[in-house]
C-alpha cells in the first residue's frame, strides 16, 4: 500500500503546488500590479490632457495680453520712437503680466505687475533670458527670478520686439493639486480594491484549500499495512463538477473511493492470509510433534546402519527446523491479530545476562561481552517474548558472522527514560541495499555476512513485531566492521504498555 500512499502524495504535489496561500497571495499581487498599472496609465493620460488644456487656455490669454500690449505700444503719428507708450501700461493687463520692448539688443520698458498691480523691474538675468527668446510668435516656457513664465515675442512693424509673458504658477498649482488628488484617490481605491479582492479571492480559493486539507490528511495516513478507515472526503461544496475546482474535487473523491475499496480488499486479503497461516501453523504442530516423537522412538528401539542413522538424524533435524518455522509463523499471526500481552515487570538487565549466557554455550567460538548499568533497568512487557527478541538478535549476530567476531550487548537508560538495548558486532556488515529490508518477512541476503546458515528470514521480522507490540522501536546501522541493532522500550518510569 506504499504505492497508494505515494500516488496520493504525488497527486497532492501535482494539484496543489504552489499552495493555496501562495496562489492567493500571487493573485492578489497580480491584481494589485494591474490596478497600479491602470491607475498609472490613467494618471499619465489625465495629466497630459490637463496640461494640454491648461496650455491652450494660457496661450489664449497670452495671445490676448500680447495683442493688448502691441496695440497700446503703437506710437502716435509723427511721435519719436523713444517716446512710444510702455506696453505694460496697457489696459486690461492682469497681475503677474510681464511686458518688455526689445530694440536691437537692448531691453527697454521692461517689468511685470505684482499682485497689487504695481510695477516690478526685471533683473539683468531676466533681460538676458528675454533677449534669447525666439521671435517666431510661438509661446515658450522660461524660468525667471520671479518664477516660471510662458513668454512670446512678437516683431512689430516698427523694427522692435514686444515680449509678453504670463506666470505659470496657477497652472503648476492646479496640476500639482490634480496629481495629489489622483495619488490619494488611487491609493485609497487600491486599498479598498485590495481588501475586497482579498476577500473575493479567499472565498473563491476556499474550495481549493479544502482539497489541499483532504489531500494532506490522506498523505499522512499509514496506508501500507493494517486496517485503514479512509473516511476523509472533499465536501460537496468543493466537489461539484460544474466548476474547475469542483471537477478536481469530484475526481479526488472518486480516486479516494477507489483507494478505499482497494484498502478494504487488501485488508480482507491480509485477514484471510493471517487466518490461513495461523490455522495452518496450528494444524502442522501436531504432525510435526508426531514426526519428532516417532523419530526419537525409532532411534531408541531400532538398530540402523550408519547411513540409516544419518538419514534419521537428518529427518529429526529438519522436523525441528520446520517446527521452529511453524512456531514463528504462528507467533507472527498472533501478533498481527493484536492478541494481548502477558505484561509483567521484567528485569531487562537480568534478561540480557541470561540470554547472552545461553549464546556463549551455543557459540563459544565468538567473543561475547556485556555493557551493563550500575542499577537494574525494569520494563513492562511479556518476558517470554522479550527473551525471544534478545535471542533472535544474538542468534542473528552469531549466524551471520565469522568465528572470532566480538558481539557486545549493552543496556542503558536514555535521557528521556527509555530503556535501550544494543547488540553490536564487528563483522563484515550488511550491504547498504539490504539494510532497508532486514526487518521484512522472509527477507534474506545470502551474501549479507560471511558464514551464513540457512534461515527462514523471520527472526528480525518477529523482533520488530514484538517490539512494536510493546510500544517500542528497533533500528539497525551497519558498515564494514560495525553492525549495531538498537532496541528501545518504555521503562517502568514511562507509560506502561
Amino acid at each position: 500500500m506504499s504505492t497508494l500512499s505515494g500516488v496520493t502524495r504525488k497527486t497532492q504535489r501535482n494539484w496543489l503546488n504552489p499552495t493555496t496561500w501562495h496562489l492567493r497571495t500571487r493573485l492578489v499581487l497580480v491584481a494589485m500590479a494591474l490596478l497600479v498599472a491602470i491607475c498609472g496609465a490613467v494618471g499619465v493620460v489625465s495629466y497630459a490632457s490637463m496640461d494640454m488644456y491648461f496650455n491652450k487656455q494660457l496661450d489664449k490669454q497670452l495671445e490676448q495680453a500680447s495683442s493688448r500690449a502691441n496695440d497700446f505700444g503703437r506710437p502716435p503719428s509723427n511721435f519719436p520712437s523713444s517716446g512710444r507708450p510702455d506696453p505694460l501700461e496697457a489696459r486690461g493687463q492682469g497681475a503677474g503680466t510681464l511686458n518688455a520692448r526689445i530694440d536691437g539688443s537692448t531691453v527697454i520698458n521692461s517689468g511685470l505687475l505684482n499682485s497689487n498691480g504695481r510695477r516690478v523691474a526685471l533683473s539683468a538675468e531676466d533681460k538676458q533670458v528675454l533677449l534669447s527668446l525666439p521671435r517666431d510668435n510661438r509661446p515658450v516656457d522660461r524660468s525667471l527670478s520671479n518664477g516660471d513664465y510662458r513668454l512670446v515675442g512678437v516683431d512689430t512693424t516698427y523694427g522692435d520686439v514686444i515680449v509678453t509673458g504670463l506666470p505659470l504658477a496657477d497652472k503648476q498649482n492646479a496640476e500639482a493639486s490634480l496629481v495629489w488628488t489622483m495619488v490619494f484617490v488611487s491609493f485609497g481605491g487600491l486599498v479598498l480594491i485590495g481588501l475586497a479582492g482579498t476577500v473575493i479571492i479567499r472565498r473563491t480559493m476556499r474550495p481549493l484549500e479544502q482539497l489541499s486539507e483532504v489531500a494532506t490528511k490522506v498523505s499522512r495516513l499509514p496506508l501500507d499495512a493494517g486496517e485503514v478507515a479512509l473516511a476523509v472526503r472533499v465536501p460537496p461544496s468543493a466537489s461539484h463538477p460544474g466548476t474547475e475546482v469542483g471537477s478536481v474535487g469530484h475526481a479526488l473523491n472518486q480516486m479516494l473511493n477507489n483507494v478505499a475499496r482497494a484498502l478494504e480488499a487488501r485488508q480482507e486479503s491480509e485477514t484471510k492470509v493471517r487466518q490461513f497461516v495461523a490455522d495452518a501453523s496450528h494444524e502442522l504442530r501436531t504432525p510435526l510433534t508426531a514426526i519428532r516423537g516417532y523419530t526419537e522412538l525409532l532411534r531408541m528401539t531400532e538398530n540402523f546402519t550408519d547411513d540409516g542413522r544419518k538419514s534419521l538424524a537428518r529427518v529429526q533435524s529438519q522436523s525441528e527446523r520446520m517446527t521452529t518455522l511453524v512456531e514463528d509463523l504462528l507467533l507472527l499471526a498472533r501478533l498481527d491479530e493484536g492478541q494481548p500481552l502477558k505484561v509483567t515487570d521484567v528485569d531487562l538487565t537480568q534478561l540480557v545476562i541470561e540470554t547472552v549466557s545461553d549464546e556463549k554455550v551455543m557459540a563459544p567460538d565468538h567473543i561475547w561481552k556485556l555493557q551493563l548499568p550500575d542499577e537494574p533497568i525494569t520494563v513492562r512487557g511479556d518476558a517470554t517474548q522479550l527473551h525471544q527478541v534478545l535471542a533472535n538478535l544474538l542468534s542473528n549476530a552469531r549466524k551471520h558472522t565469522d568465528p572470532g567476531t566480538t558481539v557486545v550487548t549493552g543496556v542503558m537508560l536514555s535521557a528521556d527514560g527509555t530503556a535501550v538495548v544494543t547488540v553490536t558486532d564487528n563483522g563484515a556488515g550488511i550491504p547498504p541495499e539490504f539494510q532497508g529490508h532486514v526487518f521484512s518477512r522472509f527477507a534474506r541476503a545470502d551474501a549479507a555476512r560471511s558464514g551464513s546458515e540457512g534461515t527462514s528470514g523471520l527472526g528480525l521480522s518477529i523482533v520488530e513485531s514484538i517490539v512494536q507490540a510493546h510500544g517500542g522501536s528497533v533500528a539497525v546501522t551497519s558498515k564494514p566492521g560495525c553492525t549495531e541493532f538498537i532496541l528501545r522500550l518504555p521503562s517502568v518510569s514511562n507509560d506502561h504498555v
